[in-house]
């Protein structure tokens, strides 16, 4: 390819011009060959193609509007920033709640799915906290927290193969909104393939949250991805004879995994459209309402995602509890005693597989065993909503005090 530039430019003149008399150089028009520098960043040209204002020699500074328009940029500057130190927080409170603050919830939860000891099915918060009180005053708050580092290390576990796959692989990880049956099928096939690779980490982090503290000694920090690779490499701990292999734990898994997805973004979907139509765009004439504009623009994503996940966990919470008593079963785990707090269970279940489990379950418990724990559900959501409300209401505070 030829460089595109005039003949006889030698990079330091241009000697293609006619000489004029007097030693002069005429040179032609060079506009298309000169390029522009950029304006600077922050100045005044609000369009297109214009230019800075240059001002000229004894031009009083304030003539130009130099202060009104900097204080102005100043003011704008500092409420983009609290904006931004808002939708941060916001979420990070969001994070915080579910990951953290609700941990003792989950821990409950599946103590609960997978007690089939159990008389009481703790279906209301009130049995829960109750219970809480109860473990917490026998074994320490140690005991509610158990398996926190597993279940971060197993969602790393699940993005990180995500995005190798989709990398490496035609499947989609994100969908285009001009998608396709196919689209659709290879997004699909790649969350279960990621459920598949993190069933063996799944695993080793549903024993270290329903594992009782009572017995078990102080685990380590890789102990999940440990535990997870000898899973899947069938050695390490050893297990009873009762241990179902990861093939048959495979289609529960890909199941649950893939519904859970589908109904959780089906959902966020339709709460955003719905929010969109209540909320149309306004421009806001005050500080306050330019506040309240703001929180409403952070809040309807989180709403949509607390109403995505709440509803996905309700819809599939029998399908959780099949799929967590299938993991740990013939992994020689004892659990607290979910009726009394103090004591400690064996368990000692003989599913042979999917089936059997939901027929033995349906049989020996009721229709409503396959809902043991969901009281933990209650407070797990309770609990958030308070949190997202109390943020709000004190960013929406701290904003209006400073703007």
């Amino acid at each position: 390819m030829h460089p595109r530039r005039p003949e006889g430019f030698d990079g330091l003149g241009y000697r293609g011009g006619r000489e004029e008399p007097g030693g002069f150089v005429a040179k032609p028009d060079l506009g298309h060959w000169v390029s522009t520098p950029p304006d600077i960043p922050g100045s005044r040209n609000l369009h297109w193609g214009e230019k800075t204002p240059q001002f000229a020699a004894g031009t009083p500074l304030g003539a130009a509007g130099f202060n009104e328009d900097s204080y102005a940029g100043s003011v704008a500057a500092g409420s983009e920033q609290l904006n931004r130190f808002a939708g941060f927080g916001i979420g990070l409170a969001s994070l915080f709640t579910e990951n953290v603050l609700a941990h003792p919830c989950i821990v409950l939860r599946r103590q609960c799915q997978v007690n089939y000891h159990a008389r009481n099915y703790h279906l209301t918060p009130f049995t829960i906290v109750n219970i809480m009180y109860s473990i917490n005053k026998a074994q320490g708050p140690r005991a509610l927290w158990k398996g926190m580092g597993s279940t971060f290390i197993v969602q790393g576990i699940t993005l990180g193969a995500e995005g190798i796959i989709s990398e490496f692989t035609p499947l989609p990880r994100e969908l285009s909104y001009k998608w396709s049956p196919k689209q659709i099928g290879g997004h699909l096939m790649l969350k279960g393939l990621t459920c598949l690779i993190a069933m063996p980490f799944y695993s080793a982090s549903l024993i270290e949250t329903v594992q009782s503290e009572i017995i078990r000694d102080n685990p380590g920090i890789l102990d999940c991805l440990k535990e997870g690779i000898g899973r899947a490499m069938g050695f390490g701990v050893p297990h009873s004879k009762r241990l179902l292999p990861l093939l048959a734990l495979a289609f529960p898994t890909v199941l649950h995994g893939v519904l859970h997805y589908v109904i959780s973004s089906i959902v966020q979907k339709l709460v955003l459209l719905l929010l969109k139509k209540e909320n149309s765009p306004s421009l806001p004439a005050e500080n306050s309402s330019s506040v309240q504009s703001m929180l409403d623009a952070y809040f309807p994503e989180l709403i949509a995602s607390f109403a995505a996940s709440l509803c996905a966990d309700v819809m599939l919470y029998p399908l959780e509890t099949v799929l967590h008593r299938l993991h740990i079963q013939g992994t020689r785990t004892i659990i607290d005693n979910t009726d009394l707090g103090y004591e400690v269970l064996p368990i000692n279940t003989q599913y042979e597989g999917m089936r059997d489990c939901i027929n033995t379950i349906k049989r020996e418990e009721g229709i409503l065993g396959f809902y043991k724990g969901f009281g933990a559900v209650v407070v797990q959501y309770t609990l958030h909503v308070a949190v997202l409300q109390f943020t709000k209401i004190l960013y929406s505070t701290l904003l209006q005090n400073v703007s």
